[in-house]
């Protein structure tokens, strides 16, 4: 719940103007109505949205019907006296917002402040869905799981009574076991789930571990936004099968509310980690204000491995590390192109961003083959460059695809820095005559194998005995093959900068 006057101020930002009575500024808002010329029945809400309407006068009329305490409309005229009569005789608000202004952005902030501005008894705002699912639990008398549509547990009733192998896996995992989904998919559940209203009953399955339970699909309007499970032995009787009904119903407002909450959230946290990663003029404020107070932090980067659907792969894990409010999330999130960047308090040890993209992963309902990097450690001003070597690190885990973990830069630096001098190398600038090509080109006309001679030797310190064991060669063969590429190119192998000169060049030919 939030007063008028609080409604007023916000959006007196966006140079919208408060005609009628001051006293009004004290009247709690507590619903939203969106007014649609197509819908026959009137929209009831305290505060109505005048979709489309340009005459205050139609607005006003329109308001009455939806028993509102303000209109919101957009218009570039002042209403005349009548309308003005009108709203006093009425104990109405009409709140006039610049034509300038988008209804989307009007709407995210009237549905975000009314509707998420209230508080449940717990005092956690309507997004606790914790809350509604005790609720629902002593209405139908057994324990109830709320999930989404991916079978992901978004809340559950505290009462577990004596509940089944199933479910208690089920909320330690935070989603359903993989081989319950199968046996629930082949069951036809899911299927019945996406285009049945009512709830029923799904019987036990004994050598999964899982009880009986009956099952509700949770819509607003057409659209499926999960599923509502209690716990129970047998079919619900007609009283506790329509609280439950009743409950989908309204578990699916306020996930639909949250949804809105939540794009708006997301918006402005993603707005501010691109700031932190491209470099921000006030780097400790734009932290502090994504509530980053962690002086060591590190960047972590993500990209979708080629597949079918990499887009897909990718949006699916930026709603993974974005779902749930701020407070709730170790990190900050931002979706750049095809790279999810997530900035995660974090200090030497990247032992807990290991640990938290392995956890990560693990939550997607299927696995989208993932590669990741973790930046080294920084304060709010050094994230630019974790983020670079998060990048890095993303680019040398893509090349290991046999690699599960992520590469974290403390652990892969030297890698990174022979990257980073091949890189340079391949611009352009590096001498297309010298000892190295040389050998690659008697390779090729000769087949011979220098470079591999070569490279050996070198990442040995020139210990022939180890050159001779890694090439299963005779260490007097090395020593002929070394003589005989003196005779190729001018090696000069006893000059230290030559040698760290040959190993950037053998570096650059890495990836060629």
């Amino acid at each position: 719940m939030i007063h008028l006057d609080r409604l007023v101020n916000v959006l007196g930002g966006y140079g919208a103007r408060l005609i009628g009575s001051e006293r009004l500024r004290r009247r709690e808002l507590r619903s939203v109505a969106m007014y649609d010329p197509l819908d026959e029945a009137p929209p009831l809400g305290d505060a109505l949205l005048a979709v489309g309407v340009e005459s205050a006068e139609e607005a006003v009329r329109l308001a009455e019907r939806a028993r509102a305490t303000v209109v919101i409309v957009r218009s570039a005229t002042e209403p005349d006296a009548e309308v003005r009569e009108r709203l006093k005789s009425g104990g109405l608000a009409l709140l006039i917002v610049e034509p300038d202004v988008t209804w989307s952005q009007v709407s995210g902030v009237v549905y975000a402040l009314v509707l998420e501005g209230r508080e449940t008894e717990a005092g956690r705002g309507p997004s606790d869905l914790f809350a509604l699912a005790d609720t629902i639990a002593a209405e139908v008398d057994g324990p109830v799981t709320i999930e989404d549509r991916s079978s992901r547990v978004v809340a559950y009733s505290a009462a577990q009574a004596d509940t089944d192998r199933v479910r208690r896996r089920t909320l330690v995992d935070r989603t359903v076991p993989l081989q319950v989904r199968d046996r629930l998919e082949a069951d036809g559940v899911f299927t019945r789930l996406a285009t049945t209203t009512e709830p029923w009953f799904v019987p036990e399955i004994p050598e999964l571990g899982m009880g009986g339970r009956t099952a509700a699909p949770i819509r607003v309007g057409r659209e499926l936004l999960g599923s509502l499970w209690a716990v129970c032995d047998a079919p619900l009787g007609a009283e506790r099968s329509r609280a439950l009904r009743e409950g989908a119903h309204t578990v699916g407002l306020h996930m639909l509310r949250a949804r809105v909450s939540s794009d708006l959230e997301r918006q402005v946290e993603s707005e501010s980690v691109i700031d932190l990663l491209e470099g921000s003029a006030d780097p400790v404020q734009a932290a502090g204000r994504i509530g980053l107070l962690s002086a060591e932090l590190r960047v972590i980067a993500f990209q979708a491995r080629a597949s079918a659907e990499p887009e897909a792969s990718i949006l699916q894990l930026f709603e993974q590390v974005t779902t749930g409010f701020g407070w709730s999330r170790p990190g900050r999130s931002t979706l750049l192109g095809t790279t999810v960047y997530t900035v995660l308090p974090c200090g030497a040890d990247p032992t807990p961003a290991v640990e938290w993209v392995r956890s990560t992963t693990r939550g997607l309902p299927e696995s989208p083959g993932l590669v990741a990097g973790v930046g080294g450690v920084a304060d709010a001003a050094g994230l630019p460059a974790s983020r670079q070597e998060a990048d890095e690190c993303l680019t040398l885990h893509a090349q290991t695809p046999e690699k599960t973990d992520p590469v974290v830069y403390d652990q892969a630096w030297h890698s990174v820095l022979l990257r980073r001098l091949r890189l340079v190398a391949e611009s352009g600038r590096m001498p297309t005559r010298n000892p190295v090509a040389d050998l690659v080109r008697n390779d090729a006309e000769y087949g011979t194998d220098h470079i591999r001679t070569l490279r050996t030797w070198l990442y040995s310190h020139g210990d022939l005995g180890r050159t001779a064991e890694l090439l299963d060669l005779h260490p007097n063969t090395v020593r002929y093959r070394l003589r005989r590429m003196g005779t190729v190119t001018d090696l000069r192998l006893d000059d230290p900068e030559a040698r760290v000169a040959m190993m950037v060049a053998l570096a650059a030919l890495a990836d060629g």
